[in-house]
């Protein structure tokens, strides 16, 4: 069983290309990502509009999301570690929400630059 589980929209090509890295980068098989569009509803830990808002994870049964979701993941890919490993600094976690908030306001827009046709967390 995986450390760590990641719920991603399949959905939305921005974040199929980001969950296509990461998958690579987890090389230990340290993740489990799922795709919370086609996923049954026993693997959605909330309502599926709400996990598909925000970027989620479950890391040793808490439900993380934004910038502290993207922190455990990145804490369970060797590479990333490091970072992952700072966001547990409440200032770093603090700042890296504030540019997550950011993306989710600029996402619509890059939808559109990308031709995307659906909104994704």
């Amino acid at each position: 069983m995986a450390d760590l589980i990641i719920w991603h929209d399949g959905d939305c090509p921005l974040c199929r290309k980001e969950i296509a890295l990461m998958r690579r980068l987890d090389r230990r098989g340290a993740i489990m990502f799922v795709d919370a569009t086609s996923a049954d509803s026993a693997a959605c830990p909330i309502d599926r509009a709400d996990l598909l808002e925000r970027f989620h994870a479950m890391e040793n049964g808490t439900l993380l999301s934004g910038a502290a979701a993207f922190a455990a993941m990145w804490r369970a890919i060797p590479l990333l570690r490091p970072l992952g490993l700072a966001a547990r600094n409440q200032a770093v976690l603090a700042v890296l929400e504030r540019c997550y908030r950011v993306f989710l306001r600029i996402r619509p827009r890059l939808h559109r630059l990308a031709g995307a046709r659906r909104q994704c967390a």
